[in-house]
């Protein structure tokens, strides 16, 4: 959430010395300023304490009185997470799912996300939640609970790092593991003593993904730490893509090439499915012209 700080306007003299005004001092604006922002957040920090029953001047004097003070924040706390418990399970009952139902949903899985979940409370990340348990419901197995404990850690500033990663995910067809292309990587042989130096790649920050991010998404470990390359592909044969709503065939137009790209985690590529997919045509037509000097690209439907 952005703190957003009022700009205060204040009134300045003018000294017996028409000629010559007295400069305008900033410094004299500060305190005024300073004090407005410290309430500001003061009452911020005792609203959030609030929320777990604590007061600043909280009379605990006696036995009794403690107690009650223990028994109300634990009652506050015990409230809270039935509310974010009661706030996941609306948001899955909202969500739509085409697939019919199977198998039960696994007893122990299930524990484990609601101990999981009633600790969730911010409205975005308990939407997530929501989603996986529809999901898992209709498909028990898709989540594990090793991603779940990824996604408990997971903040409100780490989850837009990692739709932005997912903005820029590729699939290939029939594999579900996305993965970011960055570019391409020419095979060492007979005449590379001639050739230019390394292939270019993208440069991802440029697209909403900055070399930070991909560290942190690294230690989130929801992608893998370095690039990764592709086996040698095969000339003249397609393979489809698609990023986002962009469907798209890359063909080798010659040997010893390979595709280099950042490849998602096992619980990257499921927490993947939760997360609405946007269109980045800036970045996809980036990429298809960096390897499109090397690669027949063609658009097509269906991956």
């Amino acid at each position: 959430m952005k703190i957003s700080q009022e700009n205060l306007s204040a009134a300045i003299n003018k000294i017996n010395k028409p000629a010559k005004p007295a400069p305008v001092v900033p410094a004299r604006q500060e305190p005024a300023r300073e004090t407005l922002s410290a309430a500001s957040a003061q009452q911020r920090m005792k609203s959030l304490f609030a929320r777990v029953g604590i007061a600043q001047n909280m009379d605990d004097h006696d036995a009794r009185q403690r107690r009650h003070i223990v028994e109300r924040r634990q009652q506050m706390l015990h409230m809270q997470k039935i509310s974010n418990l009661q706030s996941i399970l609306g948001i899955a009952l909202n969500v739509s799912i085409s697939e019919p139902l199977s198998e039960s949903v696994d007893p122990d899985w299930f524990f484990a996300f609601a101990e999981l979940a009633e600790n969730i409370y911010s409205p975005a990340m308990q939407e997530l939640w929501g989603k996986i348990f529809a999901v898992e419901v209709s498909m028990p197995g898709s989540f594990s609970l090793r991603s779940l404990e990824t996604l408990k850690a997971l903040t409100q500033r780490d989850a837009k790092v990692f739709s932005r990663a997912v903005s820029l995910a590729s699939r290939r067809s029939g594999d579900a593991v996305p993965r970011i292309l960055v570019g391409y990587h020419k095979k060492k042989g007979m005449w590379s003593l001639f050739a230019p130096g390394q292939a270019p790649q993208l440069n991802l920050s440029n697209h909403g993904l900055s070399y930070p991010d991909l560290l942190a998404l690294t230690d989130m470990k929801l992608i893998y730490a370095s690039e990764i390359e592709s086996a040698e592909l095969a000339v003249s044969q397609p393979v489809k893509w698609r990023c986002g709503n962009a469907e798209f065939s890359l063909s080798p137009k010659k040997s010893g090439l390979a595709l280099v790209y950042y490849k998602f985690t096992s619980v990257g590529a499921e927490l993947y499915k939760l997360i609405s997919k946007t269109d980045n045509a800036e970045y996809v037509a980036a990429l298809q012209a960096l390897l499109s000097p090397l690669f027949a690209i063609s658009e097509n439907g269906g991956v």
